[in-house]
């Protein structure tokens, strides 16, 4: 089933004589269960993409349904509910609050707005199992790794049971050793959980875990790589996608992270 469609989907700012096309006609589709990455070169436009579906901004023209419903007619107030109970976000920058644990981190989008759900700590405790966070939630966050906050986030992400979960760069800020647990960790939950995924990269090494590669260029769908051997053959695959998308040649190499 879909459950993102994207539809000539187009975004300008500025005026008439100062005028930045920021998506020029964009149209895809993501279906239920999918890990997608997004990549393209510097300005191409993800971040633009990102905050359109995100309903932190509206388009110029064109349409963004997400579970067959229409982004672009929410008020404010429909789009903040979207947001809170339908879409999960991971940022490069974790967003924790230090004065609060690791187990309230997790658990506050569930409990800023009543009603608290009655099954609050069976989800807590499947999410923290998910992710390996069991024995670290009464922690605060400033005793934590960087690769331990980001799975916190993730977790706080996905508690809620959202139909979407965005990823922003989710690796940016993590050493080598630390993206490639938390990467493993997002494989884990799309496969375990079924939650659809949709990460903005510009590591090709980062988007090998994902299953299918759409890369925008000028704003625009340029091309996909869907994922069809192992990840090697996969990582070298985006590689050369990349090399086209940039004009030049890029020889290939071994995911030296991994």
């Amino acid at each position: 089933m879909r459950i993102v469609n994207v539809d000539h989907l187009s975004k300008t700012y500025g005026h008439r004589f100062n005028r930045v096309v920021a998506l020029n006609d964009l149209s895809f589709g993501i279906d239920a269960g999918e890990f997608v990455g997004v990549m393209g070169p510097s300005g191409a436009g993800k971040s633009t993409l990102l905050n359109l579906l995100a309903t932190f901004d509206q388009p110029t023209t064109g349409g963004i349904w997400i579970d067959r419903v229409d982004l672009t007619t929410m008020s404010a107030a429909d789009s903040a509910r979207f947001r809170r109970e339908d879409l999960g976000f991971i940022f490069q920058g974790f967003d924790l609050l230090n004065d609060l644990t690791v187990s309230a981190n997790i658990t506050m989008p569930l409990t800023f707005v009543p009603p608290v759900p009655t099954d609050l700590d069976a989800r807590l405790q499947t999410v923290s199992e998910l992710l390996g966070l069991t024995q670290l939630l009464t922690r605060f966050p400033l005793q934590l790794s960087q690769g331990q906050r980001q799975r916190v986030a993730a977790a706080r992400a996905i508690i809620t049971k959202p139909k979407l979960l965005l990823a922003d760069e989710p690796t940016g800020s993590l050493d080598s050793l630390a993206a490639t647990e938390l990467l493993q960790y997002l494989a884990k939950i799309n496969l375990e959980t079924d939650v659809t995924i949709m990460m903005v990269t510009h590591d090709a090494f980062t988007a090998s875990f994902c299953n299918r590669i759409i890369f925008i260029r000028d704003g625009a769908y340029f091309a996909e790589v869907t994922r069809q051997g192992s990840r090697q053959e996969f990582f070298n695959h985006i590689i050369d996608m990349e090399a086209t998308i940039n004009g030049g040649r890029r020889r290939r190499g071994g995911m030296d992270q991994a």
